[in-house]
Order: C-alpha cells, then sequence, then structure tokens
C-alpha cells in the first residue's frame, strides 16, 4: 500500500528542512491557544510544528492537525506528525517522525513516497552512525538532558551533541530539556538546529522564547548560518 504525498513538492521540503534551525514540538491540546501558540512560535522563529500526540483519539488529531496545516502554510514552515505515517497522510502533513520503537523508517518511506520528509529519533553513537542507511531526512539527537517528555530516558549530555556534529550523516536537531538558559551550551557542543517542547509550550511569551533560542546561533559563533 502507497500514501505517497503529492509529488513535486519534495525539493520544498527538503530546502525548508536544509534552512530549519528551530523545530518545536507540540501536542493538540496545549494550555494556550493552539492557534496562538503556533503562530507566536513561528513568528518568533519555529521553522518545524511536529503535532505530537499520545493521549486523545484520533478524531481529536486529525482536527488539530488542520491547525497545523493551517498555521505552518500561512509561515511557509514545515509540518510534521508523529509516530503514523498513514495518519501523517491523511492529515495532510509534510512527513512524520519515528522513534527506534515505532514504525520503522524504511516503512514509513514505502507508505509515504520519495517526496515526504522523514525523521528518526537518535539516542546513541551506535543509532547515529546506523541512520546512514536509512531512509531518512533529519535526525534528533537526545535528550541532551532529562525531561519529563521522555519520561525514564536519561540525558546524554553535550558530548553526544559533539559526536552527532563530527559524525552524523543527515543533518540533525539537538533536542532534551533545551531552553533559551542552555541553548547556547548545545550550540558550543556543534548543535547547529535545536528542537524543543516545553520551552516554547510553556512560555508566557512564546514568541520572544522563540527568537531569543535563534540567537544561540549567533552567540555560539558556529554552526551554518541561515540557508547553509
Amino acid at each position: 500500500m502507497s500514501l505517497s504525498l503529492p509529488e513535486g513538492d519534495g525539493p520544498l521540503r527538503r530546502e525548508r528542512l536544509r534552512t530549519a534551525r528551530l523545530y518545536f514540538v507540540c501536542e493538540a491540546r496545549p494550555q494556550s491557544d493552539l492557534e496562538g501558540l503556533l503562530r507566536a512560535a513561528l513568528t518568533g522563529g519555529a521553522d518545524i510544528v511536529q503535532l505530537r500526540e499520545k493521549e486523545l483519539g484520533r478524531g481529536e488529531i486529525e482536527r488539530a492537525a488542520e491547525t497545523f496545516r493551517r498555521v505552518a502554510d500561512t509561515f511557509s514552515a514545515l509540518f510534521v506528525l508523529n509516530d503514523d505515517p498513514e495518519l501523517a497522510h491523511v492529515c495532510g502533513a509534510d512527513g512524520v517522525h519515528v522513534g527506534q520503537d515505532d514504525i520503522g523508517a524504511e516503512q514509513a518511506r514505502e507508505l509515504l513516497g520519495p517526496d515526504a520528509i522523514v525523521g528518526l529519533s537518535t539516542h546513541s553513537e551506535e543509532q547515529i552512525a546506523a541512520s546512514a542507511d536509512r531512509p531518512v531526512d533529519y535526525i534528533s539527537v537526545g535528550p541532551v538532558w532529562e525531561t519529563p517528555t521522555k519520561a525514564g530516558r536519561p540525558g546524554v549530555g553535550t558530548d553526544l551533541i559533539a559526536h552527532a556534529a563530527e559524525n552524523a550523516p543527515h543533518p540533525f536537531f539537538a533536542i532534551g530539556g533545551i531552553d533559551t538558559g542552555n541553548a547556547g551550551e548545545v550550540v558550543k557542543a556543534g548543535a547547529e538546529r535545536l528542537c524543543v517542547v516545553r520551552a516554547l509550550r510553556d512560555a508566557a511569551d512564546p514568541e520572544a522564547v522563540a527568537a531569543e533560542l535563534r540567537q544561540a546561533f549567533a552567540a555560539g559563533e558556529r554552526g551554518v548560518a541561515p540557508g547553509g
């Protein structure tokens, strides 16, 4: 079975991924208004939004996805769905992000086709190396620090970020406990892209926080310039 996304959008999606610096992962049910939160994050500088929802039913996720898709289109941003390539297709997402224990990246690619974005979580040097042979467009590396969004998974520290900066076969996003107070440390370790959840979801002013997170790249004096 193939659920391939419309052909021809692959180059645009990959260009947006190439220039992305800040990735925001959000549930379908934030404490504040969902559309307002997404708009604030993207206005402040987020380039990708991911809908990751573990508790609500499919119908509620699909309704939330309509908001994600509409807002992402307004800002020419990427919209990714977590775990489920079939649902990503139904929701009109640009692609799917899978974990080490989810549906395989190979199956996700087969279902969604060559134009979709497929991301993969990695947590070790071995998993980073193994991603070279997998049909993915980017990887996440972490969690840098322990975080309640990944309960029970120990932090890998910035040493793994430094390793990824030298060895990752794909563009990578550092993830896990990153906020405005420590983003500079992660960038200094070699991260050129950051992924956050609580730092934006729980912020009183997510637009300002997103802008401050992007400033970590300028302060870090390392990494590609936007578009590089």
